[in-house]
């Protein structure tokens, strides 16, 4: 999985911690985390277009969640970075090599790949399973009022 489920995860996370139809700049978002603004923009882009998302212009424009975030699951961000496909991809190996067996042999999944769509359900179910607000709600007190008043612009937001 690449780091950008980590990053859209966290900048969900404290998208969530702004009062209802307040927004975030990408660049205090990037700044708060540490992270380069045009790849951090890369995912921002793929959350609006997942429906994640709202993205506005202007003085006060920035990001937005596009639903509550107890309606956007982790699965929902994963799936909006990632895509939607299986992480098992299932090449059919046992019909290849010297012992190949026959295709009319192969008729259902060997045991490798039910195990590993197994893992993949369960882990969709895992991750279907946790919201965002969910996630926020782990975020201690002091780290919530930093990262509101860091999106808010408040100086001091970094030393409180």
């Amino acid at each position: 999985m690449s780091q950008g489920v980590e990053w859209a995860l966290h900048c969900a996370v404290t998208l969530s911690l702004l009062d209802a139809g307040a927004a975030g700049s990408r660049w205090r978002l990037a700044e708060y985390y540490g992270l380069p603004d045009a790849y951090l923009a890369k995912q921002l882009k793929l959350l609006v277009s997942a429906g994640l998302l709202h993205a506005t212009t202007g003085p006060q424009g920035g990001f937005r969640l596009a639903r509550p975030a107890d309606e956007i699951t982790a699965l929902d961000v994963v799936e909006a970075i990632e895509g939607t496909r299986p992480a098992f991809s299932c090449t059919e190996i046992r019909q290849r090599g010297v012992c190949a067996t026959p295709p009319e042999a192969c008729v259902r999944a060997c045991p490798v790949a039910k195990v590993m769509y197994a893992a993949d359900a369960a882990w969709r179910e895992s991750l279907g399973g946790v919201t965002i607000a969910d996630l926020a709600k782990t975020v201690p007190a002091l780290y919530r009022r930093r990262g509101r008043d860091w999106m808010l612009g408040r100086r001091d937001a970094a030393e409180a």
